[in-house]
């Protein structure tokens, strides 16, 4: 059973509901855990939970970066700060797969000042899950897209990459036999884009291994015409928060308009189920986090506000993938791709 590495100190809610989604993940499943923190703090937070503490080890790290701080002069800063040190645990083989719903750009650093790349990865990427429609009986309701913000620009072979390790691990995770690959562009045309994303399209067009579907649009994301969406990180960033605030907006109109005329009420208990299903497709904690793919070893971005619940869910996906040898199966695919 993988043991994973969590950062009790990342996150607008740490320590308190870090320690909690591992001790919740202590009582459900058979993972193991490290929790890097000031352990003091930690602590006092078991202390007021129920947990299996044969499942849970403390390493204390007494620093954190903070979600405002700059990632760069945070780390520089605090050498030993709780996401570092958890990096360089799993980097010394007490834990195999590292946890974090704290600053994105520390732990993307931290990540690549201790971990490798995996043989060829020009540059880690960050996959994000979001909802979208189903085109055919068993398509996975949740498409994958990457980068989401390791990068900000990327040339045709990162984003070649990208699309090899986002199939890699749809097919590992989502358990998608032949996931469709979509390069999000301004025009399904193949030469549409510029050079970068035209040459992207050349070279993914050639990868037999890979279902590459072709160029997809900004109206194609909520659609099911590709389960990876492959693009570089400001856009795939942008498109990430889009879709979160979309959600939040519908369900904000919805709660307002329950407190308004009776006609509104009426209209909204007819669309109940139809933003129920809303709110549960865009419920992150349900999702676990983000795998930072191109290392070779996992990480896992939870979100920023994770709860307890969305804790413990990122810690099952990170067992998961480790259990599924991601990173080995990645190595794999891009060792074969020309």
């Amino acid at each position: 059973m993988p043991t994973i590495a969590v950062d009790a100190m990342g996150g607008d809610q740490a320590p308190r509901e870090i320690v909690r989604g591992v001790a919740r993940a202590s009582l459900e499943t058979d993972i193991d855990c490290v929790l890097v923190g000031d352990e003091r703090r930690i602590g006092e937070e078991l202390s007021a939970v129920a947990h299996d503490r044969r499942q849970i080890d403390v390493i204390h790290s007494p620093q954190f970066v903070a979600m405002d701080e700059a990632p760069r002069e945070g780390l520089d800063a605090k050498p030993n700060a709780s996401v570092a040190v958890a990096a360089r645990a799993v980097a010394d083989g007490r834990a195999d797969a590292l946890v974090s719903a704290g600053n994105t750009g520390a732990l993307i650093l931290a990540s690549a000042r201790t971990f490798p790349l995996l043989p060829a990865v020009r540059r880690a990427a960050l996959a994000s899950v979001f909802p979208r429609k189903t085109q055919y009986p068993g398509q996975d309701r949740l498409a994958l897209i990457l980068d989401v913000g390791a990068t900000v620009t990327a040339g045709a072979e990162e984003l070649v990459q990208f699309a090899v390790m986002g199939s890699t691990y749809a097919k590992r995770i989502s358990k998608v036999s032949a996931p469709r690959v979509g390069l999000l562009n301004m025009g399904a045309e193949r030469f549409k884009g510029g050079e970068v994303l035209a040459q992207a399209y050349e070279r993914l067009d050639r990868i037999d291994e890979l279902n590459f579907v072709g160029n997809v649009e900004g109206n194609d994301l909520a659609k099911g015409r590709a389960d990876v969406i492959v693009c570089e990180g400001l856009l795939g960033n942008v498109v990430l928060k889009l879709v979160e605030g979309v959600a939040e907006v519908a369900l904000d109109v919805a709660s307002y308009a329950r407190g308004r005329k009776l006609l509104w009420r009426l209209a909204l208990s007819m669309l109940g189920p139809g933003l129920r299903r809303l709110k549960s497709l865009t419920d992150y904690a349900k999702y676990g986090g983000a795998p930072l793919l191109g290392f070779d070893r996992l990480v896992l971005k939870a979100h920023g506000r994770s709860s307890a619940r969305a804790v413990e869910n990122a810690v099952k996906v990170a067992a998961n993938a480790v259990r599924d040898r991601v990173p080995q199966e990645i190595a794999a695919g891009l060792a074969g791709a020309p």
